[in-house]
C-alpha cells in the first residue's frame, strides 16, 4: 500500500504541475508517458495556430478576455458560494449550509451564457455553447476561492499587524495575496470542471458526476503541494457522529466527497429538464435532511480510565527584551505552582479522587530552553513532587557539528519522568511558514519580522512516540530515573512496544491540520494523542475554533483520545468520536484535569492513509484527460 500511495502521489503531483499551464494551452494536448507500466511524466502543450482556429476549437476566447464574457449572474453565484463556504466553519459554524454551499458555484460553472457567434454564411446569430471555456471556469472558481480564503483566514491580517510589524495597509495586502495564491485551487476546480463539461459524455448536468471526485482531488493537492489543507469541506460535519464514522476509513476526504455529492444533487435541480426538477428537488432535500440528522445522534460516552492535567499558561506574546531573569523566574514559578495545585475540573474521575499521572504544558511563547538549568530544575521538581510524567512545550537545541554550522533550534516537546529525568524529546516536523521560518527570505525580507518572537526553527526528523509507563522503560533507563539522572538515550517506542507500555504521540500546533501526518503517530504505536499549541497569535478570532475542530477530526480518523493543551485556549479533552468532553475557560491561567484512555487498535485510515483521496485524483485525471484528447505513449523496452 505504501508503494501504491507513493506512485499515486508522484502521478498526481506531476499532473498538477503540468496542468498549471492549461489556461494558456486552451485547445491543446495533454500527454501522459509510461514505461513498463510505470508513470514517467505529464506535459501540457499548445496546438499550432491552424488547429487553434475557431472552426476546430470551442475554447477560442483568450484567458483575459474571458472575464468580459461571464454574465453578472454567474459572478454573483460564484461569490455567494464563496460566502457560504466561509460560514459553514467557525465562526459562525453553520454546518447545515454545507449541503448547499457548492451548489451555486456548480450551477455557474455548468450553465454557460448565450454568446454571439459570427458566421460567414449568415448574419450574426444567437447561440448557446454547451460548456464554459476553461478560462471562464477558472475565473469563476478563482473568485469563489479568494472569498473563501479571505473570509476563513481573515485572522492573518491581525497576526501580520500585531506580530509581523506590518502596517494596516501592508497586512491587508498580505491577506489579499495569500487569498489570491491559495484561491488558485478553487480556480483549478472551476477550470477542470469546465473542461470536463466540454466532452459530449459529460455535457451539461452529467459533468456533475465528476465534481465530487475533482473537489476531493483538489483538497488533496492543497495538502500535498502547498501544505495548507485548512478546513477541508468534510470538517464542517465534525459534529455528525454517524457520518464521521466514514472518516475512520477514508479520512476527512471521504466526508468532503459526501458533502460535495449532496451539493451536486442540489445543483442538478437547476440544470436538468423541467420534467425532472421536482424529482431532484425532493431527492436533494431528503438526502440532506437524513444525513444532517446525524448531529442529533449521541452515542454513549467512552470509558475514561486516566486523568491528565492540562496547564493553560495564558502567557502574552512579549518582545524578547521583556524576558528578564527576574520575570522568567517569577513566571515559571507561578506555572509550576498552578500545575501542582489541587484544583480540578469536576469531571467524574476527578470527583472520585483520581490523581493525574500526566501533566502537559503547552507550546509556549516563553523562552523555555531544554538545556536551561532553571527550566530543567523546575520541571523535574514538578514531576517528582506529583509522581507524574510531564510533557512540556519547550525549545530544543542541537549543537553544531562544525565551526561553520550554527546551533539548531527546534520547537519541541520534552518528556520528563516521575523521577525528574528528561527522557525524550519530539521536535516539530511541519513548521509554519512565516511563523517559524521564512521561505524565500531574499525575496520576502519584510516577513522576517514575523519570526522575531520565535526565531527561525529547524525541522524535526522523526515522528517518535513517548513511553508513559514505567514497565515500558528499559532497565538501564529505570536505573537512571531512580537516581534522577538524564536517560542515556530517548525513551522512544514504536509499534512493536512491549505489552503494557502506554504510549503517547505528540504533535505541535499547526501539525494538527495534516491528516496523513497525524495518523502516522498511531501507526507508530501511540495510544493517545497530545496536541500542544500556542493559539495566542490569533486572539479571539475564529482560528482557535477552527484548529480545535481540525484536531477533533484527527481523533476521529485514528480512533484516539486527544489531550489538547494550549497557551490561551482552547484547552480540552477530546474522545475518539471527536466530542469535547472537558474544556477550560479561555484567556485565563488555569489547569484542566482531563479524562482520557489509552486505545491500542488502529483504524483502516490509520493503516492505509489517503488511499481514497488518491483514488479520487486518479478518476479526476481520467475524466480530464479524456476531454484533453489524451495521447498516451507506451514506450517499448529498450
Amino acid at each position: 500500500m505504501g508503494n501504491l500511495e507513493g506512485n499515486l502521489r508522484t502521478f498526481t503531483l506531476q499532473f498538477f504541475h503540468a496542468a498549471a499551464a492549461l489556461p494558456n494551452c486552451i485547445g491543446g494536448e495533454f500527454t501522459l508517458r509510461f514505461r513498463h507500466g510505470q508513470f514517467l511524466h505529464a506535459t501540457a502543450q499548445r496546438q499550432n495556430a491552424v488547429r487553434d482556429g475557431p472552426q476546430n476549437c470551442p475554447a477560442t476566447l483568450s484567458f483575459v478576455s474571458a472575464l468580459r464574457t461571464i454574465p453578472k449572474q454567474s459572478w454573483l453565484l460564484a461569490g455567494f458560494s464563496g460566502v457560504l463556504q466561509v460560514v459553514i466553519f467557525p465562526k459562525p459554524g453553520w454546518s447545515a449550509l454545507s449541503w448547499i454551499c457548492l451548489a451555486p458555484l456548480l450551477y455557474a460553472l455548468l450553465n454557460p451564457p448565450s454568446i454571439e457567434v459570427l458566421s460567414a454564411a449568415e448574419d450574426t446569430l444567437r447561440d448557446r455553447p454547451h460548456a464554459l471555456t476553461i478560462a471562464q471556469g477558472f475565473w469563476l472558481g478563482y473568485l469563489s476561492g479568494i472569498i473563501w480564503y479571505a473570509g476563513s483566514c481573515y485572522w492573518i491580517y491581525r497576526t501580520m499587524l500585531l506580530y509581523g510589524g506590518l502596517s494596516p495597509v501592508m497586512s491587508a495586502i498580505v491577506l489579499f495575496l495569500f487569498s489570491c495564491y491559495l484561491g488558485l485551487y478553487h480556480a483549478a476546480f472551476g477550470a477542470f470542471l469546465a473542461r470536463v463539461s466540454q466532452k459530449k459524455m459529460f455535457a451539461g448536468a452529467r459533468a456533475l458526476l465528476v465534481a465530487p471526485f475533482l473537489w476531493t482531488a483538489v483538497e488533496l493537492a492543497r495538502s500535498r503541494i502547498t501544505g495548507f489543507p485548512w478546513d477541508p469541506m468534510g470538517n464542517a460535519v465534525v459534529d455528525n457522529i454517524p457520518l464521521t464514522r466514514l472518516a475512520t476509513i477514508t479520512g476527512v476526504y471521504g466526508l468532503s466527497f459526501v458533502v460535495a455529492t449532496v451539493n451536486i444533487i442540489f445543483a442538478a435541480i437547476f440544470l436538468v429538464p423541467p420534467a425532472r426538477k421536482r424529482r431532484f428537488a425532493l431527492a436533494a432535500v431528503a438526502v440532506a435532511l437524513i444525513l444532517h440528522a446525524g448531529v442529533l445522534v449521541s452515542p454513549r460516552d467512552f470509558s475514561a480510565t486516566h486523568i491528565a492535567r492540562l496547564v493553560q499558561q495564558n502567557l502574552p506574546i512579549f518582545e524578547p527584551g521583556v524576558w528578564t531573569a527576574a520575570f522568567y523566574e517569577k513566571t515559571i514559578s507561578e506555572i509550576v505552582q498552578v500545575s501542582g495545585g489541587t484544583r480540578v475540573s469536576g469531571e467524574n474521575l476527578a470527583q472520585k479522587g483520581a490523581s493525574p499521572h500526566l501533566i502537559i504544558w503547552p507550546e509556549s511563547p516563553a523562552p523555555f530552553y531544554v538545556n536551561d538549568p532553571k527550566f530543567r530544575d523546575s520541571v523535574s521538581r514538578l514531576a517528582s513532587a506529583k509522581d507524574a510524567f510531564v510533557i512540556a512545550g519547550s525549545l530544543g537545541l542541537e549543537s553544531p557539528q562544525s565551526s561553520e554550522e550554527k546551533t539548531r533550534v527546534f520547537n519541541s516537546a520534552a518528556l520528563v519522568g516521575p523521577s525528574g529525568a528528561f527522557l525524550a524529546r519530539y521536535d516539530k516536523i511541519h513548521l509554519v511558514p512565516f511563523g517559524e521560518y521564512v521561505p524565500f527570505q531574499s525575496l520576502l525580507f519584510f516577513a522576517e519580522k514575523l519570526t522575531r518572537e520565535v526565531g527561525t526553527f529547524s525541522r524535526g526528523k522523526q515522528r517518535n512516540v513517548f513511553t508513559l509507563s514505567r514497565q515500558g522503560l528499559s532497565p538501564e533507563t529505570m536505573d537512571h530515573m531512580r537516581h534522577g539522572e538524564m536517560a542515556p538515550s530517548p525513551a522512544v517506542v514504536t509499534s512493536n512496544s512491549g505489552a503494557g507500555a502506554n504510549t503517547a504521540g505528540v504533535f505541535i500546533c499547526y501539525e494538527s491540520v495534516f491528516p496523513d501526518e497525524v495518523r502516522r503517530f498511531a501507526l507508530n504505536g501511540a495510544q493517545v494523542f497530545v496536541n500542544i499549541s500556542n493559539d495566542g497569535w490569533y486572539g479571539d478570532s475564529s482560528a482557535p475554533l477552527q484548529l480545535l475542530d481540525m484536531s477533533r477530526m484527527r481523533s476521529i480518523e485514528s480512533g484516539r483520545w486527544l489531550l489538547r493543551a494550549t497557551n490561551t485556549g482552547i484547552t480540552s479533552s477530546i474522545d475518539p468520536y471527536g466530542r469535547v468532553v472537558a474544556r477550560a475557560e479561555r484567556n485565563v491561567r488555569t489547569v484542566l484535569d482531563a479524562p482520557y484512555a489509552f486505545v491500542s487498535g488502529t483504524t483502516f485510515y490509520t493503516r492505509h492513509g489517503d488511499w481514497f483521496a488518491y483514488g479520487c485524483a486518479i478518476i479526476s485525471l481520467a475524466a480530464v484527460f479524456v476531454r484533453f484528447n489524451l495521447r498516451a505513449a507506451v514506450l517499448r523496452s529498450t
